[in-house]
């Protein structure tokens, strides 16, 4: 039976394990309370994905620069999906997603909803300073931060980690929701995994929220922050096959316009654009082509509004095999990663949000 581990002390021999390598050395989830000069913590969370190691290596290097002094502040760092890192995975195929089982989900009944539970009481009971859930992106997208609420100190906290920032509503059960109850809480987006400056990035933010005395209580001003909402998730349908194109030629429509001929065959129920993920941060206008799909009259999308609404029909049609925007829209997360799209989604719509 999974099971929470709770430490007190960051055992030497995870200074320099890998994500891969933490199943030598912890069980499975495991949450760690280190001390510091101010006695409320900053919680951290990593590894909710397995393959996203950006955080547990910000933690790591954050550490070793502290090796010899106590922390400015206390620190609960929560170490997720340790067997699905070892696998070098977002998650297992019988696992649920460690990002979609916190309070609030709209699942329930499995170990992981437990121990999720279980750390939010006891962080919730330990008068947490700030929350902030790390991880890479999916597909290629600048750094940024997301906050589930628009209260003025998780707007400063986000923009602490950087101007780019994002509201969002759904997904249900992710961390950051389910801190945000009690403590200002935000999800930072910290490039592709590999990407150094991502854990320089991550490493630096950690290092700033420990030396905060307190979260300002000003509002954000208006230069400061490039803010969006969420509002709906593309998904692509579970029956279909899924490919993508080798070449990026894909044209913009006019409303009244027929789309050329697609140079390639459309070899399974949805042939997406090669160039999908630099997509990602661009202003779409109508007509933009997302894919081509084989049947003319099977829509192989769904879009899902933040109201957990069918808006499939709002946002995308069909002319001539084209799959085409019908609404002017900002993607995020679009990614060409089958893996991901199969076990999450294809990505995210956004628009701007004016900042009050």
């Amino acid at each position: 039976m999974l099971q929470l581990t709770i430490l007190n002390e960051f055992p030497a021999s995870l200074l320099t394990a890998s994500a891969r390598e933490l199943a030598k050395h912890i069980s499975g989830p495991t949450l760690i309370h280190l001390p510091g000069h101010r006695p409320d913590p900053l919680f951290v969370s990593v590894l909710l994905h397995g393959n996203e190691d950006v955080g547990w290596l910000a933690v790591q290097q954050m550490l070793r620069e502290h090796r010899e002094h106590r922390l400015p502040r206390a620190c609960s760092i929560f170490v997720g999906n340790v067997a699905a890192a070892h696998s070098g995975v977002r998650r297992l195929e019988h696992q649920p997603d460690y990002n979609r089982v916190w309070p609030g989900s709209d699942s329930q009944g499995t170990a992981e909803h437990q121990i999720m539970r279980e750390v939010v009481d006891v962080m919730r009971s330990k008068q947490v300073f700030a929350s902030v859930d790390l991880h890479n992106n999916t597909g290629r997208n600048p750094h940024y931060a997301c906050i589930n609420r628009l209260e003025i100190e998780h707007l400063q906290l986000a923009t602490l980690f950087g101007r780019t920032v994002v509201y969002f509503e759904r997904p249900h059960g992710v961390q950051s929701r389910a801190f945000a109850e009690f403590c200002p809480a935000v999800t930072c987006e910290c490039g592709k995994v590999g990407d150094a400056e991502g854990v320089t990035h991550a490493a630096e933010f950690l290092r700033s929220c420990l030396h905060l005395a307190a979260i300002p209580t000003s509002p954000v001003e208006k230069g400061d922050i490039h803010l969006f909402r969420t509002v709906a998730t593309a998904r692509v349908k579970a029956d279909v096959s899924l490919g993508f194109a080798p070449q990026p030629q894909f044209e913009l429509l006019s409303p009244t316009a027929r789309p050329a001929s697609h140079s390639a065959p459309v070899e399974c129920d949805v042939m997406l654009r090669g160039d999908l993920e630099d997509l990602n941060f661009q202003e779409l206008p109508v007509g933009s082509v997302m894919g081509y799909t084989r049947d003319a009259n099977l829509m192989p999308l769904e879009v899902i509004d933040d109201a957990g609404r069918d808006a499939t029909m709002d946002y995308l049609e069909i002319r001539d095999h084209a799959i085409l925007l019908r609404k002017e829209v900002m993607p995020s997360m679009l990614t060409l990663l089958a893996t991901v799209i199969r076990q999450d989604c294809l990505g995210y719509f956004m628009e701007r949000y004016a900042y009050e």
